[in-house]
């Protein structure tokens, strides 16, 4: 089984839980996935820590 529906993967540069480089390859896996940059001096809190940038990203996103 394959997942068909878009798919926003985001993540902090500096995640110790769930490393950055597996953000970027999961995007890449995912038919659409999008990959939100990853937020600068940021760890696995990353969307709390940039939430002025990740919500109207989010928002934009769910859009329908």
């Amino acid at each position: 089984m394959r997942i068909q529906q878009p798919v926003l993967v985001t993540n902090g540069e500096s995640d110790r839980m769930v490393p950055s480089v597996n953000t970027i390859d999961l995007a890449a896996r995912l038919p659409r996935g999008e990959l939100e940059p990853l937020y600068p001096d940021a760890g696995h809190g990353g969307i709390f820590q940039h939430h002025d940038r990740f919500v109207p990203r989010a928002l934009a996103f769910l859009e329908p």
